[in-house]
């Protein structure tokens, strides 16, 4: 077997081959689905709308161990700086180039090849193993993974412990795991006043300095001191929209777009609350499309943290670092139901750019680490 040809190596360049960019399954969740089955893993399609996703188990028993991806891929940008096609694998230095490989079709196949070994080794292990897979997560995750979980919860069936394979390591693999993620919520502001003509202020309504001084409040408001686990919460104006175009008018509204990351120490309501407090009190005429993007969340030290740590230490020989930095992903759906969630996956330096590739070596630790965890929890 050649370097290049490993269990894991051969699995991600064929799902990387893929051409699977969101919504788009291209079957990688059927070729996952067959080796699965080889395993005496129960497959269950859940199609919804444009998204393809897969829910399989093995086992009946508690505790429910599940392994979480995601299959689709973002765009692969300009072909032109890509050194090679995106969706055309190739080994290079070491490294395995193609759109995905990171992000995170190499955890996919890492998750693959490990359960594959542990089964072998471990036939009589203790509770269930499933995987939760979905081709909508890079873009409205509408009927991706939260519409699998709605499904599970609906007939009562438990996720205890879950790894979600995003990449979140730094700078290798396994030093930083993803224990939490900051909660998430946007508002697109409007603010109305009145259109006229600048040479006759007593006419007009200029929403521009109405919001001014409210803009300012918000973005200068201390929200909270976060906590042992988050930062505190940041509040970011994203994009502000206003005029005619022509210097002799003034606009008739004023839209701005918002963000807040925020920590377990606040609420979707309590931010909301909030925000209309202070609008309201600069007496604005406005309105707020909210988008609620995800809760936060948290798994604090515990059996999933400590079998990962171990395993982490087992096969890397240092101690991991826990973090709930970086943006939101597809563990926000799953840990509501009261699972332990966390994410471990290779590095991330080069996801959704050009020439994105993950190290081959990374692959095959990560297979390990997953492995090894797999042994901690239900061997």
């Amino acid at each position: 077997m050649s370097a290049n040809n490993t269990p894991v190596l051969s699995l991600a360049a064929e799902l990387i081959s893929r051409v699977s960019v969101t919504p788009e399954d291209a079957g990688c969740q059927t070729l996952m689905a067959e080796r699965l089955e080889a395993l005496g893993f129960n497959t269950e399609s859940m199609i919804f709308e444009d998204t393809t996703n897969m829910w399989c188990r093995k086992g009946s028993s508690g505790p429910v161990f599940c392994f979480a991806g995601h299959t689709d891929v973002v765009p692969a940008g300009n072909l032109e700086r890509w050194h090679t096609p995106p969706f055309e694998p190739t080994f290079k230095e070491g490294y395995l180039f193609g759109r995905g490989a990171a992000d995170m079709k190499g955890s996919l196949a890492a998750m693959i090849v490990a359960t594959e070994r542990f089964i072998t080794d471990y036939p009589s292990h203790k509770g269930s193993i499933a995987f939760l897979i979905t081709s909508d997560e890079e873009g409205p995750f509408i009927n991706g993974t939260t519409r699998v979980i709605d499904t599970l919860e609906a007939r009562n069936e438990k996720i205890d412990y879950c790894i979600v394979g995003e990449p979140s390591s730094t700078h290798e693999v396994g030093d930083i795991v993803k224990n939490g993620r900051r909660g998430s919520i946007s508002g697109e502001l409007e603010i109305f006043g009145k259109q006229g003509h600048v040479a006759y202020p007593q006419h007009v309504e200029n929403p521009i300095h109405l919001a001014m001084p409210a803009l300012a409040q918000l973005s200068q408001t201390h929200w909270d001191t976060g906590n042992s686990y988050f930062p505190e919460t940041s509040f970011q104006l994203s994009n502000i929209q206003s005029g005619t175009g022509a210097t002799n008018v003034v606009p008739g509204h004023l839209t701005a777009w918002f963000n807040l990351r925020y920590s377990t120490e606040l609420s979707d309501e309590k931010i909301v609350n909030k925000i209309d407090a202070i609008l309201t009190d600069h007496q604005l005429d406005y309105e707020i499309k909210w988008t609620f993007n995800g809760q936060p969340f948290i798994t604090e030290p515990g059996t999933l943290v400590d079998a990962v740590s171990k395993a982490i230490k087992s096969v890397k020989s240092f101690d991991t670092t826990l973090s709930t930095s970086g943006g939101t992903s597809d563990g926000r759906f799953i840990a509501p139901t009261g699972a332990q969630v966390v994410e471990l996956g290779p590095c991330n330096a080069t996801i959704h750019q050009v020439n994105e590739s993950v190290k081959c070596s990374d692959l095959e630790d990560l297979v390990e680490i997953y492995y090894h965890t797999l042994v901690n929890v239900l061997s």
